[in-house]
């Protein structure tokens, strides 16, 4: 299930490539990231719940909010909720 869901989320990243705008595409390819090492570490711990894996996400962002100015923090936040939408 959680492979399914990271491939949903990846495959609309990529679908978006043709008609994103420069700020889309750097919050996609750094979601990219935060979305496969998520499933990733939801795989090594035996989990299938989508909810934990989108709070790992969450997490992993937030660790890594430094690398981030506000502004691309609030571009990257916005695609990840607007991801999670249509992923579901």
């Amino acid at each position: 299930m959680i492979q399914q869901y990271e491939e949903k989320l990846l495959t609309l990243i990529d679908q978006m490539v043709e008609t994103a705008s420069d700020d889309e595409l750097f919050a996609g390819g750094y979601l990219r990231g935060h979305i496969s090492l998520s499933a990733a570490n939801c795989e090594l711990e035996g989990t299938s719940s989508i909810e934990v894996m989108d709070a790992k996400v969450v997490e992993s962002m937030a660790d890594a909010q430094s690398e981030l100015n506000p502004a691309d923090q609030l571009i990257v936040k916005a695609m990840w909720q607007q991801l999670q939408l249509q992923a579901r």
